[in-house]
């Protein structure tokens, strides 16, 4: 009878016959338990219990996310073959071999590359980055995932002024902010970017969100857009007012996005919305206008009034004034901020 600890004993990495005998194994595994390889596993959690002293498991959840997986070596998509990529976006193996064309791995292998860059690149945060130690695990996680994409000398490195001084001043709650500038502007990759920044920037505040995508208009009222905003709170949780579209649904996750931002600047207060989705027969008879942003009529168009419990609604409008790139109304006078986008995204400002 083989025994695993023999495999493991005489596996060398790279070996065609044993990669090969590796994937067959693995293939049968799965057959006779298909979640034997998930992380949540006894043996799993063993495996990792002897060396593992922090838990990096939210920098391994978002960075699987948005690089995905591949076990053929694929062409980087800003550089082409130039830079091979395997797994979960290595491109070099734990020996310092750069990934050819042509490789191949497993599933095991892509798990194993990802748990190794992210345990290095933790270590070089640990050792370059001010106040890490000091950093929720969130917030570890979340410079992780930064790093693992733009690599892990990023903290005081040209081009990297706006985070690193962020980070030495330990002005936190501006380093969502700050992610959102490293997204490569008017390239191809610029809206895959985007997305992952602000997912950085969300799970920096304190949870991971829901994947919007997962929401729908039928979605239960309680179900959290973000971490501290429900689906419901844009619709006031009246049914007469609940989303139609899913378009809807995508531009609060964007608004909301945003709220949680301003949750975090000042201090994790309530953020209390007010007006969301007013369906037409809604927004006549409260006096709206026929070309009210809080219609969501259209996809990227849609609106929230809020104000955070406890905090200067002024500092709150100047903050966001600062901050939000489409439409604000200074509603600060009534108790309020207007949060929108309107078709095209154009910044606009105007007094109510």
């Amino acid at each position: 009878m083989v025994k695993l600890t023999d495999l493991f004993k005489y596996y060398k990495h790279g070996t065609p016959h044993q990669m090969a005998a590796v994937s067959e194994l693995e293939a049968e595994l799965l057959k006779a338990a298909p979640q034997i390889f998930n992380r949540d596993q006894p043996w799993y959690k063993t495996w990792q219990a002897g060396g593992k002293l922090h838990n990096y498991d939210a920098a391994v959840k978002l960075v699987k996310e948005f690089e995905g997986v591949h076990l053929s070596a694929y062409p980087d998509p800003l550089h082409g073959w130039g830079v091979a990529t395997i797994g979960y976006g290595t491109t070099r193996y734990p020996d310092g071999r750069k990934v050819q064309r042509g490789d191949k791995i497993t599933v095991i292998d892509a798990n194993e590359l990802l748990d190794i860059e992210v345990a290095r690149i933790a270590d070089k945060l640990r050792s370059s980055v001010p106040f890490w130690g000091a950093m929720s695990g969130n917030k570890q996680c979340a410079l992780i995932s930064f790093a693992y994409n733009l690599g892990a000398g990023f903290y005081g490195s040209a081009g990297f002024e706006t985070i690193s001084k962020r980070l030495k001043d330990k002005d936190w709650a501006e380093v969502p902010v700050a992610f959102e500038l490293y997204r490569n502007p008017g390239t191809a990759v610029e809206a895959g970017l985007l997305r992952r920044r602000r997912a950085e920037g969300r799970l920096w505040g304190g949870e991971q969100q829901q994947d919007p995508a997962k929401l729908s208009p039928n979605s239960p009222f309680t179900a959290r857009i973000t971490p501290h905003v429900q689906l419901g709170e844009f619709a006031l949780f009246q049914e007469a007012r609940r989303f139609d579209h899913q378009y809807q649904v995508d531009t609060a996750a964007e608004l909301a996005a945003f709220l949680e931002r301003a949750r975090v600047k000042f201090g994790g207060k309530p953020v209390i919305i007010t007006s969301g989705y007013r369906p037409r027969a809604i927004n006549a008879a409260v006096g709206g206008s026929s070309a009210s942003e809080h219609l969501y009529d259209a996809p990227n168009v849609g609106a929230v009034d809020f104000y955070i419990r406890e905090v200067n609604i002024n500092h709150v409008q100047d903050w966001c004034d600062e901050h939000w790139p489409y439409s604000l109304g200074y509603g600060a006078p009534k108790g309020f901020v207007h949060l929108g986008m309107r078709r095209g995204k154009p910044r606009v400002r105007w007094d109510y």
